[in-house]
């Protein structure tokens, strides 16, 4: 059964690749002619082709291009209303002859839509009535009989992904707006909040420069931060890690002789309140440390701990 998987992803894998190869400046015309539409974009497809086909419509949604899955079969019992003039049309048939999706086509010339057809075959009927195809011939499929869509239907879903991510950069699609189309689930709420809102404001920890070793360490244990600040809220002059106190004790094992100067960062990284959760955590990751000052210059409102989170 191992084996069978590993054929399996092999196989796609060749075929994802040989797509890749086949991308040419057509693709690039296909994202220009899509940001110069003023419409949505309609995805149409029947069966496994119109399964990706609503993936694809949904992907494009969710980063910044308004779509909508269309199935062929509804367009013919009233549902080509929601068809504009303006809307591009996506057709996805990997043998670019299924019948339901050529019924489509004279409406769509009629009403002069921007029609862009993935198919494995360019010289296909769907593929020779487009304004724009984008080839997606693979090497072979991974079902050993060459019967179940496998290989091709990847290759479809990979060059809807590429065509919503070329868009999205092209778009300067950010964080802040995926997060306005998924407000529900710990994803928005994460892209969405700001620093301001988790931060710790309460009985925050703050010593003096003349402070001893022994203050040091109680005032860090009764924060519960992991940390200390030197000076006051209206000015700090540097913050003291546990971190600190232990590179402090290796070099100097005489407490009395450790002073704050010794041990402190005179420029802690000062974060301000409106920042993003999501941006503030990459940092923090990205410098190795579990809090950070939230504040304007040296002024200082509160605290915040990645790990409280």
């Amino acid at each position: 059964m191992k084996d069978i998987a590993k054929r399996v992803f092999e196989v796609e894998i060749e075929s994802l690749q040989h797509v890749a190869g086949l991308i040419d400046d057509s693709f690039t015309t296909v994202v220009n002619a899509i940001l110069n539409n003023t419409g949505k974009i309609i995805v149409i497809g029947v069966g496994k082709s119109g399964l990706i086909g609503k993936k694809i419509a949904a992907t494009f949604s969710s980063t910044g291009t308004p779509s909508l899955f269309l199935h062929p079969g509804d367009a013919f019992h009233g549902d080509l209303g929601i068809i504009s003039p303006n809307d591009a049309i996506i057709l996805i048939s990997y043998s670019g002859e299924t019948d339901e999706v050529l019924k489509v086509i004279p409406f769509l010339k009629w009403n002069k839509s921007l029609i862009i057809s993935i198919t494995g075959n360019p010289n296909s009927t769907i593929a020779k009535n487009s304004d724009h195809h984008l080839s997606i011939n693979i090497t072979r499929e991974a079902c050993p009989l060459a019967l179940a869509p496998t290989s091709s239907t990847t290759a479809a879903l990979v060059m809807g992904d590429a065509l919503a991510i070329a868009l999205m950069e092209s778009r300067k699609f950010q964080e802040e707006d995926f997060a306005r189309f998924h407000p529900g689930g710990s994803l928005g709420r994460k892209l969405l909040t700001r620093i301001k809102d988790l931060m710790r404001t309460d009985n925050l920890p703050f010593i003096q420069m003349d402070a001893s070793f022994t203050d040091v360490l109680l005032n860090m244990s009764e924060g519960k931060l992991g940390m200390v600040m030197v000076g006051n809220k209206d000015h700090i002059q540097g913050i003291i890690t546990d971190g600190d106190l232990r590179r402090a004790l290796l070099r100097n094992q005489d407490i009395s002789k450790l002073s704050v100067t010794d041990m402190m960062t005179a420029n802690p990284i000062i974060i301000d309140g409106d920042e993003f959760v999501s941006r503030v955590e990459v940092l923090m990751m990205e410098k190795k440390i579990t809090n950070v000052l939230v504040g304007k210059k040296r002024k200082i409102i509160g605290v915040y701990q990645i790990y409280t989170q």
